[in-house]
C-alpha cells in the first residue's frame, strides 16, 4: 500500500465535457485525513486466497449468472446465454459467469498471467467482504480521486491533460470504434495485469481504465452541492441505491463513455457484477 498524507485538493471539475447526470461538478476543495490505499486493484490471486480462507460465496454465484461483454463469450454446451440489456446490448447475461470463470463455466482464470489480473464479477457487496477480511475498508470517493489524481491539480487524467502524451498509451481502454471493433493498440483488448502501464505520481497503476472500482459511498449527483455535505472527509449521503464506481474501464471510449477522467464518476447497485468491475482498498493511517 502507499501512504498519502492528508492535505486540501480540488475535487470534481468545471470541464463540460462529462455528463451532467453524473454530477461530475462543481470543482470544490476537499480536505482528507492521512490514510494508506492499495498501489493495485485486487488481483484474481488475492481474491482466490480470500474465497480459499472464508468459503465465501459471490453475488455472481448466488445469482447464477453475470454479465460479459459480447466479443468475449464464447457459447457452447456450458456457456448459455439468458439475455442482453436493451440499451447496452454489448452486455450479456451469462449462466455460470462469475469471478473465477469469467467468460462462463468454459473459462477459467486458472492461468498463471491471468492471476496477476484485477478480479472481476464482483459486486460492492463481494468487494466490501474482501475488505472486512483483510482488515482494510473501500475508499471514500474522495479519498479514490484524491490518491488518482496522484499529487497533480485540476488535470483530466492521472498523468495531465492529454490521453495519448507524445502518442503514449498511459491506459488501457477501448481502441478503436465502439463497440464493432478494438484495434487492442494499447495492448489489450480485456483487462490487463494490474501492474500495468506507468503509474501517477503516488504509485498507483491503472486508476484510470482496466476495471472499475467500487467506492464506499452511495451515489448522488447532488448531495456534495447541498449544505449537509461536508467538505471534510466526506461520506457520501447516508443512504441511497447505488453505489459509486470510478475509474473507467477497457470498455470506455469517448463516443460513448469517456469516465476514464479522475473527475468522472458511475454507479450500480451493491449486488450488481460485471466483467469490468473491481476494486482498491483503503486504511485509516494511525
Amino acid at each position: 500500500m502507499v501512504h498519502l498524507d492528508g492535505g486540501t485538493f480540488t475535487m470534481g471539475t468545471d470541464e463540460e465535457i462529462g455528463f451532467a447526470a453524473d454530477g461530475e461538478g462543481p470543482a470544490r476543495d476537499v480536505t482528507l485525513d492521512s490514510f494508506y490505499i492499495d498501489r493495485f486493484a485486487v488481483t484474481n490471486a488475492e481474491f482466490l486466497q480470500f474465497v480459499r480462507d472464508t468459503d465465501y460465496t459471490t453475488d455472481a454465484e448466488q445469482f447464477g449468472w453475470s454479465f460479459v461483454f459480447r466479443d468475449f463469450v464464447a457459447l457452447g454446451d456450458d456457456n448459455q446465454e439468458t439475455e442482453r440489456v436493451a440499451d447496452a446490448p454489448w452486455w450479456v447475461a451469462v449462466e455460470g459467469a462469475n469471478w473465477l470463470r469469467p467468460e462462463g463455466p468454459d473459462s477459467s482464470i486458472g492461468i498463471e498471467e491471468r492471476l496477476k489480473h484485477p478480479v472481476t464479477h464482483v459486486s460492492w457487496n463481494d468487494a466490501k467482504a474482501y475488505a472486512d477480511w483483510s482488515g482494510k475498508r473501500l475508499p471514500t470517493e474522495a479519498e479514490w480521486e484524491y490518491a488518482a489524481r496522484g499529487g497533480l491539480e485540476r488535470r483530466r487524467y492521472p498523468w495531465g491533460d492529454q490521453l495519448h502524451p507524445e502518442g503514449e498509451h498511459r491506459c488501457n481502454i477501448w481502441q478503436g470504434e465502439f463497440p464493432s471493433h478494438n484495434t487492442g493498440d494499447d495492448g489489450y483488448y480485456g483487462t490487463a495485469p494490474v501492474f500495468e502501464f506507468p503509474s501517477n505520481g503516488y504509485g498507483l497503476h491503472n486508476v484510470s481504465g482496466n476495471v472499475w472500482e467500487w467506492c464506499g459511498d452511495w451515489f448522488s449527483a447532488d448531495y456534495h452541492t447541498s449544505d449537509d455535505s461536508s467538505r471534510t472527509n466526506p461520506t457520501g449521503p447516508p443512504n441511497g441505491t447505488e453505489r459509486v464506481m470510478r475509474g473507467g474501464s477497457y470498455l470506455c471510449h469517448h463516443s460513448w463513455c469517456n469516465r476514464y477522467r479522475v473527475a468522472a464518476r458511475s454507479k450500480n447497485t451493491p449486488n450488481s457484477s460485471t466483467g469490468n468491475i473491481g476494486f482498491r482498498c483503503v486504511v485509516d493511517a494511525a
